[in-house]
């Protein structure tokens, strides 16, 4: 590569021949547009059958594929719906089971429990000996004897009689 100037004509020469082929590329663009505009307008004549016929033939097939596909499409969904959903269904429990941490036991607590309403059932039932002990104790004596002498009576005649 050379590190001197190129003289002045040779860089005036290039820069014309780039223009020029700038003004010879934009005449051919405009013809050249032409022309592609042209052939595409043929092409679209002589395609235009064939393209129809290619879309009936399209729309045919369509309706085929989807007449076949949909029985088949129903069938799935019953097996899915009878079959594998349950079993999904059931495979996903056990998962969700396996996957659960064991729940905190509470015997302590029941115990707890029973022992206290034993206790209380004990003191209900001490409660109402000892009421009945007091009754008795506190009873009146006269009427105790009325009830002794009602009782002898009866047993000399067989006859129970009432208290006067």
């Amino acid at each position: 590569m050379s590190s001197r100037r190129k003289p002045q004509r040779a860089v005036l020469s290039r820069f014309e021949r780039v223009q020029e082929a700038t003004r010879h590329g934009a005449d051919a663009a405009r013809y050249g547009a032409e022309a592609a505009r042209q052939g595409a307008s043929t092409a679209a004549v002589r395609i235009g059958p064939a393209a129809q016929r290619t879309r009936d033939v399209a729309t045919d097939r369509v309706m085929v594929a989807r007449s076949w596909s949909a029985p088949r499409l129903e069938r799935a969904a019953r097996y899915v719906e009878s079959d594998l959903a349950p079993r999904m269904g059931s495979v996903m429990k056990e998962a969700a089971g396996r996957i659960e941490p064991p729940r905190p036991r509470r015997r302590r607590r029941n115990t707890a429990l029973m022992l206290l309403a034993a206790v209380a059932a004990i003191g209900v039932a001490g409660a109402v000996l000892t009421r009945r002990g007091n009754d008795r104790e506190f009873a009146d004596p006269a009427t105790d004897l009325d009830d002794k002498a009602v009782l002898a009576e009866s047993e000399v005649d067989g006859q129970v009689r009432a208290p006067r």
